[in-house]
């Protein structure tokens, strides 16, 4: 892609610019210019600073804390997108926030979920490019195309970098099997499955581990990792189990609460995440990888018309 392509525009809201960056150094064009701010009373204010008219636009923001500010923002810089006469609008979420009401759990829950689909779809956007989304049925959520890219790809290119012996992949929970299959295909390894309950959100208790993981590495795998309560649950009972090294990854760290602190006192090695959120650090437990080649080829695919299928497998 030639950075004198005068229909493709890329912007970027608050939420990863550092993640956009990357992603416009892939592609090989510079960040568009619009300038988000606040009104004093904390309404999104939005300027759009360049002609976009006849454009492909793409706009990189991941839903993350604080979720509604950055909802808002994507939601308004669609508007003025839409408004600009823009050719087409074309979301990169990275990190799709509300995912996890995905249905009703209770009676009068929300759907959280289906509800930010709808707003998306509303404002104005034409396709929506996102990663591991909690619950895979929410790409039937939305009215317009859903791309939706895996992290497993650029997670088990790391580890088998590591060339770790006698792996067990695990998932955290029954929901998680087909992850940690994608996973456990590319090492070429087991997988176990750590059954589970949850009373109350946030809160899980382990019941027991099904599959063999004594005296073998254990690799967790999850979606995401929010107040870290599963994920050190999990490696507590694989240790008991007589697992000899434990790491963890996930794609979306989201890390809220005491979640570091957790992490970093646990029997965990290595917590492997991406860069669908910005990670801001606290532990040297951790270990980034960049989500950004993948979602630069995805957006130079997309605009070129070629197919994506490929995306869904290899970096």
């Amino acid at each position: 892609m030639s950075q004198e392509d005068p229909n493709l525009k890329l912007f970027s809201g608050n939420s990863n610019p550092m993640l956009a960056q990357e992603v416009a150094r892939v592609i090989g064009v510079s960040l568009s210019e619009a300038e988000i701010s606040q009104f004093s009373d904390g309404e999104i204010k939005i300027q759009v600073q360049e002609s976009v008219r006849g454009c492909d636009v793409y706009v990189i923001q991941s839903t993350c804390s604080p979720v509604n500010d950055h909802l808002m923002e994507m939601l308004v810089l669609v508007d003025a997108l839409k408004r600009a006469s823009a050719k087409t609008i074309n979301l990169v979420i990275p990190y799709y926030g509300y995912a996890r009401q995905d249905r009703k759990a209770r009676s009068r829950d929300p759907i959280t979920a289906k509800l930010v689909a709808d707003l998306i779809t509303a404002a104005g956007a034409h396709r929506v490019i996102t990663m591991d989304l909690h619950a895979t049925q929410i790409q039937g959520f939305f009215n317009i195309p859903v791309d939706h890219l895996h992290g497993v790809p650029i997670i088990s290119q790391y580890f088998q970098t590591k060339q770790l012996q006698d792996v067990v992949v695990v998932s955290p929970d029954h929901g998680g099997v087909v992850r940690a299959r994608k996973l456990a295909e590319q090492l070429q390894a087991p997988i176990a499955i750590i059954d589970k309950r949850r009373p109350e959100p946030n809160v899980c208790e382990v019941m027991h581990i099904i599959g063999d993981v004594a005296g073998k590495t254990a690799i967790i795998i999850d979606d995401i990792i929010d107040t870290a309560g599963t994920i050190v649950l999990a490696a507590e009972a694989l240790s008991q189990a007589g697992a000899k090294r434990i790491f963890a990854t996930c794609t979306h760290a989201v890390l809220s609460g005491s979640a570091m602190e957790r992490l970093h006192h646990s029997v965990i090695e290595e917590v492997v995440v991406t860069n669908t959120i910005p990670f801001r650090g606290g532990s040297d437990k951790f270990t980034v990888l960049s989500v950004a080649e993948l979602l630069g080829k995805a957006v130079m695919h997309i605009h070129e018309n070629i197919s994506i299928s490929v995306l869904f497998e290899t970096v």
